[in-house]
């Protein structure tokens, strides 16, 4: 297979990381996630996972680097209580 064949075949992955107690306790809901799974489809980018986590500094550190790992690219939401 060519490089330009090979290049054209690699699916580009992502994962979403939505980060927020409030999430998590159901005080508040994301309402992101489909709009920027279909964006981000459009544009050739295929939406793997998507994970919901804590406001928790070494939760936050180590999923990153976990999905640095595994996928092309990382977006994350951060979700934040008023003041």
């Amino acid at each position: 297979m060519s490089q330009g064949a090979e290049a054209r075949a690699k699916i580009v992955t992502a994962c979403v990381l939505i980060i927020g107690n409030e999430i998590l306790s159901g005080r508040t809901q994301d309402e992101n996630l489909a709009f920027l799974a279909k964006g981000l489809n459009e544009v050739g980018i295929r939406l793997r996972e998507a994970r919901v986590i804590p406001d928790d500094a070494e939760t936050i550190v180590a999923t990153v680097n976990e999905c640095r790992a595994k996928f092309d690219h990382v977006f994350h939401r951060w979700h934040r209580a008023d003041p």
